[in-house]
């Protein structure tokens, strides 16, 4: 999520409606792009990571929603494939990265509607574990938790140690903590360790 204020002109109504969640298509993606170059300020990076993690073959297949108002994209929250490092065996897992919702229509819910979908389709899926750089105040209210303390290990020394969340889903195990390693489209698109973690 960004740091940008929601202006005044753009509003969905207070109870959702006018918003609809669902899963992206080709038909989408010029706009998914233009959502996250409006959002992140960046024409390239986060735009091309995007690209770059829907055609990466990978143990899981990646899952982007978007959020429409009017059949206009507002919103996308990507999930993709990665791995935790555990001491029993590599566990597959998901990223969620990136999420981002249109400026005119931030702080208006749907980043936190798309984040609750994106980790019910995860756990509807098996997958055990979602985790993310980011805020701790915007996501430790949407379902993550610290990683650190909850016995996972950064991959990256330039991820904030409040940065680094987890979700723990129905199909997680005691056992299952570790390393999470980033799939190579974060690491060659110089995705990680970029989030402030107090925006």
């Amino acid at each position: 999520m960004t740091s940008c204020d929601a202006s005044g002109g753009s509003r969905i109504a207070p109870d959702g409606a006018g918003l609809v969640i669902r899963r992206e298509t080709a038909d989408d993606h010029q706009e998914v792009r233009e959502v996250h170059t409006r959002a992140f300020g960046d024409g390239e990076r986060v735009p091309g990571l995007v690209e770059a993690l829907r055609v990466a073959e990978a143990a899981l297949a990646p899952m982007s929603f978007v959020a429409t108002v009017d059949d206009r994209v507002v919103g996308h929250v990507l999930l993709s494939a990665a791995r935790l490092d555990a001491p029993r065996r590599i566990v597959d897992v998901l990223s969620l990265s990136p999420l981002g919702v249109v400026p005119e229509f931030q702080r208006q819910g749907i980043g936190t509607r798309l984040i609750a979908y994106a980790l019910d389709a995860a756990d509807s899926q098996g997958v055990p574990l979602v985790f993310l750089e980011g805020s701790p105040r915007y996501y430790g209210t949407r379902g993550f938790e610290a990683a650190g303390a909850a016995g996972f290990r950064s991959p990256s020394l330039r991820i904030p140690e409040a940065a680094f969340q987890v979700a723990r889903l129905s199909a997680h195990e005691p056992w299952m903590t570790g390393t999470f390693v980033y799939s190579e489209a974060f690491w060659a698109f110089d995705c990680v360790g970029l989030r402030d973690p107090e925006n």
